[in-house]
């Protein structure tokens, strides 16, 4: 078994099809298809289904993804501590971010890393709160960066920054009363569960005594944009990061309520246990700059 075979079999299993895995790596299907034959045949297992021209995982081949991400998480950290024997000269920062954070506030930190230490490439991967948290904690990220509260007590996790939250709608709000009667009334364009967005406004429904099982839902969507895009169309209200609706507010797409959310926090997350690089420290150090 190689690192090689891992890395197809993890492509091949997360995208459940051979050619998209072997163009993402950038191997011929053939070559990909060899090296899961190889792994099926040298242990005797049926790795995948194959059904018509799809393929899925079978128990089996699910039992094996998760230790095959471990594997090549771990021979990925012992190439970066290697790579960082010689300093900041070469190698890869991996960074995963919730939407709002990789879409708004990281790139000009990252742009900013980059100037400062142009031989290291930047992998970033954008996923909800609770994916990111995932990646950290599963060695697949050096760092994370998320929007809502993470209870695992193998990360740690620190605020780096805050941002404010704002009800929107496409029509002016006027002199209406924002209360709980209103926000049970309210016909609701609302993230996914899981986004640190949807965790914070449900955090805020409840210090105003309202269920967020009880609002009126018109529409859950999978991110920041398709919300507001949808919102914008005249479909309901929502709640976002004063980020993400600041341009349509100042053109006249959407429309602040007089109401106010407490600031939400952007945490940075990394692993207590994990070996901790030099890459990720500098980062920090841009961010820890831009904060003075």
């Amino acid at each position: 078994m190689t690192l090689e075979q891992l890395r197809i079999f993890v492509a091949v299993a997360e995208r459940e099809h051979v050619t998209a895995a072997a163009r993402a790596l950038n191997v011929t299907q053939s070559a990909a298809s060899a090296a899961i034959a190889a792994l099926e045949g040298r242990h005797g297992v049926k790795l995948f289904h194959r059904v018509g021209r799809g393929i899925a995982l079978t128990e089996a081949g699910r039992l094996f993804l998760a230790e095959a991400r471990g594997v090549l998480a771990r021979a990925g950290r012992a190439e970066t501590m290697l790579e960082e024997l010689g300093g900041l000269k070469r190698g890869t920062l991996r960074v995963v971010a919730s939407q709002t954070i990789a879409a708004y506030w990281l790139p000009p930190i990252l742009a900013t890393f980059h100037e400062r230490h142009p031989a290291i490439g930047i992998a970033l991967t954008i996923g909800n709160t609770e994916q990111a948290a995932a990646r950290v904690h599963d060695g697949e990220a050096d760092l994370g960066f998320v929007e809502g509260e993470i209870d695992d007590p193998a990360l740690a996790h620190w605020p780096v920054d805050e941002d404010r939250l704002l009800l929107v709608g496409a029509r002016p709000f006027g002199d209406a009363r924002i209360d709980a009667a209103w926000l049970r009334r309210a016909s609701w364009v609302l993230r996914e569960p899981g986004s640190g967005t949807r965790s914070t406004f449900d955090s805020n429904l409840r210090r105003w005594d309202v269920d967020p099982t009880t609002l009126d839902v018109a529409l859950t969507m999978p991110s920041n944009e398709s919300v507001r895009t949808v919102v914008e169309a005249g479909t309901g209200v929502a709640v976002l990061s004063a980020l993400v609706v600041g341009p349509a507010i100042e053109t006249g797409r959407l429309h602040a309520a007089p109401i106010a959310f407490e600031p939400r926090p952007f945490f940075g997350l990394r692993h207590k246990e994990r070996y901790r690089t030099k890459a990720a420290d500098a980062l920090l150090d841009v961010i820890a700059a831009r904060q003075r």
